[in-house]
């Protein structure tokens, strides 16, 4: 049986492999990388970093973490963010070196303009990247200390600190309603399902109306069925909520996954982050192979805030008890 800490080390483990797998190619085409498919962690390449390097997806993710760790605060976590950008912290190497337009922007807005959290995120069409998905997994552990629709909410928030609309709210939604299907230790497709249909209850409402076609391919339950062509890999969040469900569900382990998403090429690091944290839920840190996580950038850091959320959490949940 697994214990708390092993699955939120897995799920923190999941993003970062993931990512630190896909930066080095990200940006290059589906087709260079059928020609010449990423099988193993590699390094330098686009950014030039050391094999093992995780990007802005994972040092979000780990910002996220470390705040949830001394309770839900949208001011902290939205100063947890700006100190990444500004201080370089939880970096892989001490420096930034990739940030979204959208999360930049935010960022600005808090920093300089002094908006609260809840009004930095974009809010327009066009502000609808992954950048508030790639990071949302650390959410998903509460579940048992919150009620479904509070957690949902807070879920928003989050992702409202960057990405505002409507449409990225959901996709986090969803993805977190799915990841707590699989902290309950569901199988892939029955996690994909009750999690869609669980999610459906609160997003067949207004406002969330106005959205629901764009989800049409993830709430027909058939997005297994799609061939790879029908599966596109850009930053667009409604298509990195279709791929990275796509990658896990048609797939039988956790590097299988995560290499299919770094495969499908664009936004490798994004893609893989995504589908390897519903991948590292599941199948747990034994199966993320050995040698992909003992290159990862500092791990040491990362199993230390692994086992401090692991507690904060065990805590929140006995005081829940009383």
């Amino acid at each position: 049986m697994e214990t708390r800490q092993s699955q939120v080390l897995a799920g923190l483990l999941g993003v970062c492999v993931g990512d630190a797998l896909g930066v080095p190619v990200e940006f290059t085409t589906r087709e260079e990388r059928l020609r010449s498919p990423v099988t193993s962690m590699q390094g330098y390449g686009t950014y030039n970093q050391p094999p093992g390097t995780w990007s802005d997806d994972s040092s979000l993710t780990f910002c996220l973490a470390e705040s949830l760790c001394q309770g839900f605060s949208l001011d902290a976590i939205a100063q947890s963010f700006c100190r990444w950008h500004d201080q370089d912290y939880w970096t892989p190497h001490g420096t930034v070196f990739d940030i979204g337009m959208t999360t930049a922007a935010a960022l600005r807005r808090l920093r300089w303009d002094h908006v609260s959290p809840l009004e930095s995120g974009g809010r327009d069409e066009r502000s609808n990247g992954n950048g508030s998905l790639m990071r949302i997994l650390p959410m998903a552990f509460y579940y048992q200390s919150l009620e479904f629709p509070d957690l949902i909410r807070r879920v928003h928030q989050v992702s409202s600190i960057t990405h505002a609309h409507l449409r990225s709210q959901m996709s986090c939604g969803i993805y977190i309603s799915i990841a707590i299907q699989l902290l309950e230790r569901d199988d892939p497709e029955p996690a994909y399902f009750k999690g869609i249909q669980k999610i459906q209850e609160l997003y067949n409402q207004p406002p969330y109306t106005s959205q629901l076609d764009q989800f049409t391919r993830v709430f027909n339950g058939k997005i297994a069925q799609l061939s790879m062509e029908k599966i596109k890999s850009g930053s667009y969040v409604v298509h990195t909520l279709e791929a990275a469900l796509w990658c896990f569900l048609t797939s039988t382990s956790y590097s299988q996954s995560v290499l299919k998403a770094v495969n499908l090429g664009s936004d490798t690091d994004t893609t893989a982050a995504v589908t390897g944290g519903l991948a590292g839920l599941y199948y747990g840190v034994e199966q993320i192979p050995q040698e992909w996580h003992d290159q990862i950038a500092r791990k040491d850091n990362i199993v230390d805030l692994a086992q401090r959320l692991a507690s904060a959490i065990a805590s929140e949940n006995l005081t829940k008890d009383k």
